[in-house]
């Protein structure tokens, strides 16, 4: 006979539901608390996500984000290829240290690519050398990212309440200050993406510090909006198999009203201004090809001006700097 909380092993094409990603999206939460929020039995919370995380189907991901912090320049490459180099190329720049996420997409532009560098001088050596110099390439345009609104941090479609920044973006109100961070908070972020649920006690044994001093500066950490700390997983693994880039060439005059109807839809995970033309760069996430129609028609059917330019993800090789070719 199954137990009342046997998970009854899904197979790994099951879409995750709320009990099994709720934990999840809280890596230091223990099982007990992610079995209170779900409302799930802990051992089933546990035998679920140990599983999952013994597939890699999921894991988990820290990382601090310089657009945030303001170390570095961060830009988003599209770059198009000539016929049968798309695998190659996208191999080639996810395997890149400074890459964040590479993805292949439809369009014109079928090669996107975010990453980070220490200044314009790199930007444009990274871009006009290796980049640009990789077989395949045909063309490359790059936009700078100018100020991040919304991130993975910011996508929680099981949750009730929107987080505080995905509020202060929806409502046009400014965004929480940056934290200033130093080497050891490097150092503890470095720790947690080892092992995202690395104990206190071995944090501090780590950094060779005190655990209260570890503790307070993970606390302070985990309180801003410059760490990024979440369950890593392709969204089709949560139930949204379609994703979706745009970028939006918005007239300044509409500018806030489009920021803050974009925060508003739990869709968009991701959301920045941007250099040139294209303003906007938003990211959505999706369960049916019939949600991705409405979102678009509702969130840019009655603007006034606004151009848009729809990409559909084909295949991801880098997603928050872990590499899932």
């Amino acid at each position: 006979m199954t137990s009342k909380d046997d998970d009854r092993h899904p197979s790994p094409s099951t879409p995750l539901t709320k009990p099994s990603c709720g934990p999840c999206a809280a890596p230091r939460a223990s099982y007990a608390e992610g079995a209170a929020a779900t409302g799930a039995h802990e051992r089933t919370v546990a035998r679920r996500v140990e599983r999952m995380l013994g597939t890699g189907r999921i894991r988990f991901t820290a990382s601090l984000l310089h657009e945030y912090i303001g170390t570095g320049v961060a830009a988003q490459l599209a770059i198009r290829c000539a016929p049968g180099h798309l695998h190659d190329t996208a191999r080639a720049l996810a395997r890149r240290p400074d890459t964040y996420s590479v993805e292949v997409a439809t369009g014109p532009a079928a090669v996107f690519v975010e990453l980070t560098v220490p200044d314009h001088r790199e930007l444009l050596s990274v871009v006009d050398g290796p980049i640009a110099g990789l077989a395949g390439v045909v063309g490359v345009e790059t936009q700078l990212l100018l100020t991040l609104l919304l991130t993975a941090n910011d996508w929680a479609p099981y949750d009730d309440e929107p987080t505080a920044v995905r509020r202060a973006v929806s409502q046009g109100t400014p965004l929480p200050a940056p934290l200033p961070t130093d080497e050891l908070d490097e150092q503890l972020v470095a720790l947690l993406k080892e092992d995202a649920r690395m104990s206190t006690t071995r944090l501090a044994r780590e950094l060779r510090v005190g655990e209260t001093t570890a503790r307070r500066r993970l606390s302070r950490l985990m309180g801003s909006h410059v760490l990024h700390l979440r369950l890593h997983a392709e969204p089709e693994v949560l139930g949204f198999p379609i994703e979706a880039r745009f970028r939006l060439a918005v007239p300044q005059r509409g500018l806030d009203a489009t920021l803050r109807a974009l925060g508003r839809e739990p869709e968009v995970p991701s959301l920045a201004l941007a250099s040139g033309r294209y303003n906007v760069l938003d990211y959505s996430s999706h369960r049916s090809m019939e949600e991705l129609h409405d979102f678009s028609s509702r969130a840019f059917g009655a603007a006034d001006g606004i151009a848009t330019e729809t990409a559909l993800l084909i295949h991801s090789y880098k997603r928050a700097g872990a590499t899932t070719l």
